[in-house]
């Protein structure tokens, strides 16, 4: 099998199965700092994670929780898939963009609405 039929194969294979796609979270325990991402692929961000913290190359995260890290350094990081997105065969990286972005929205006005005391209306 040539370079050029195994690399066409895997592609007709990664669009009748593509990667879970999904919302999800890096967290520094100590200071409770969150930051909430999006990706096509969830393997890879997760990868990408675990990379950057076994390397120390934590640039490779969001610039966000760069202080903590210094502060508290990076055994305090998690990593954590908020919500899985199964992506369908076929189904347009515009639309699934844009659902991500959605559920993005919709996960960081949760985590950020747990963080608030209520009001004395609300309680």
């Amino acid at each position: 099998m040539t370079d050029k039929t195994r690399r066409k194969e895997l592609r007709e294979q990664l669009a009748q199965h593509p990667p879970d796609a999904g919302v999800y979270a890096v967290r520094h325990r100590a200071t409770g700092r969150v930051i909430v991402a999006s990706a096509v692929n969830l393997a890879g961000a997760r990868n990408r994670y675990d990379f950057a913290v076994s390397t120390g190359s934590l640039a490779a995260l969001d610039g966000q929780l760069g202080g903590d890290i210094r502060a508290h350094g990076p055994e305090g990081l998690e990593f954590d898939v908020l919500e899985t997105v199964v992506v369908e065969p076929g189904t347009p990286d515009a639309e699934l963009r844009a659902d991500l972005a959605t559920l993005e929205a919709l996960w960081r006005e949760q985590l950020s609405s747990d963080r608030v005391p209520p009001t004395r209306e609300e309680e």
